[in-house]
């Protein structure tokens, strides 16, 4: 416990939340709208400019698909690794591909109106 006590921290836990969005190749925008909140406000999580509860912590850890411990590791010391698993890139595209599917159907919709509006 006291090696602990003595060392200086490598890196915030706002520096953590960053590192570990940008591995997932997420922007801001992406990790505040699943948060639900705005983009500003989780800027300032990673800043630190806000202290995050232990709540919003844990969300973050879930969204992350980490352990809390994962996330809150500002001494940088050897833990279980970071699982960057295909799983989480899956998860995404399939977002992704659900948006697309969606706006495919609006502009179909679009177009079927647009026609039949020319045909009056």
């Amino acid at each position: 416990m006291g090696e602990i006590e003595n060392k200086a921290p490598k890196t915030t836990v706002g520096q953590s939340i960053k590192m570990i969005r940008q591995r997932n190749g997420w922007t801001l925008e992406d990790v505040a709208n699943r948060l639900g909140i705005s983009i500003p406000a989780m800027s300032k999580i990673e800043t630190g400019v806000t202290d995050v509860n232990l709540s919003r912590l844990e969300q973050i850890a879930d969204i992350y698909g980490v352990s809390l411990l994962q996330l809150l590791n500002v001494y940088n010391e050897e833990l279980a690794p970071i699982e960057f698993t295909s799983d989480i890139l899956k998860k995404k595209i399939a977002e992704q591909e659900a948006e697309i599917t969606s706006l495919q159907r609006k502009v179909i919709e679009l177009y079927d109106e647009l026609h039949t509006r020319s045909r009056l």
